[in-house]
């Protein structure tokens, strides 16, 4: 299989208002992640954006997990710009920190009970699929491919991270990294290959972000010390 089969012959089923939303998706959602990497309380407007395209996007590609996780990322959007803007001293940037041995606690529950949560959405899919109506849907997890269940794993994942950066946690970059790195494949087997490509790029952003914000509380600490 090549390039092309890989990029651009899945778009060749697709209209263009699905290409351009996509596309919108993934600038905003990258100028999100360059805002978080800066500190920037900007990455949240950016990424409500995006995630709300992508809402709609997953949602007709069929990855509940991702597409529910992305209303989860609306929401706790708004909660972290609430919750940056009143930590900041300038209303724009704000300070990080290593994460307690508590909230490593509250987001191993968060990750167990996402597990549950998107399993049983997905037990449901065909009945979901089916108009809301049992009839003539077949409950279970058959009907699952491995992108289906990586979709469950990287959903617990992301929602951890989206976690631990609302409290403006470094180890929220380790989560993303890892989610980013399983979801380009994914994205790839799905036809998103636009997407494939933006989770590519957010793991070098990743990987710079945990860098500069590691950087960042080591010189805070030198600082007062």
């Amino acid at each position: 299989m090549n390039l092309y089969d890989l990029f651009v012959k899945p778009y060749e089923s697709y209209d263009s208002l699905q290409i351009m939303l996509e596309t919108a998706g993934a600038v905003f959602g990258t100028l999100s992640v360059y805002f978080s990497i800066k500190k920037n309380i900007w990455v949240y407007p950016t990424g409500i954006i995006s995630t709300l395209i992508y809402v709609y996007i997953l949602f007709n590609f069929g990855l509940l997990g991702d597409c529910l996780i992305n209303v989860y990322y609306t929401v706790m959007s708004v909660y972290g710009w609430i919750l940056w803007a009143k930590n900041s001293e300038d209303h724009i940037h704000v300070d990080v920190t290593w994460a307690t041995r508590k909230e490593w606690l509250y987001a191993g529950i968060l990750f167990i009970l996402s597990l549950a949560l998107v399993t049983l959405i997905y037990y449901y899919k065909p009945y979901i699929d089916n108009k809301f109506s049992m009839e003539g849907a077949n409950l279970g997890l058959y009907h699952l491919d491995w992108a289906n269940w990586m979709d469950v794993f990287t959903t617990s994942i992301f929602l951890a991270g989206m976690w631990f950066m609302a409290k403006q946690r470094i180890e929220n970059w380790i989560f993303w990294i890892i989610g980013d790195l399983i979801c380009i494949p994914m994205m790839i087997f799905k036809g998103l290959g636009i997407t494939s490509v933006q989770y590519l790029v957010f793991t070098i952003m990743a990987i710079l972000g945990y860098v500069n914000w590691k950087k960042s509380f080591k010189e805070k600490s030198t600082i007062k010390s």
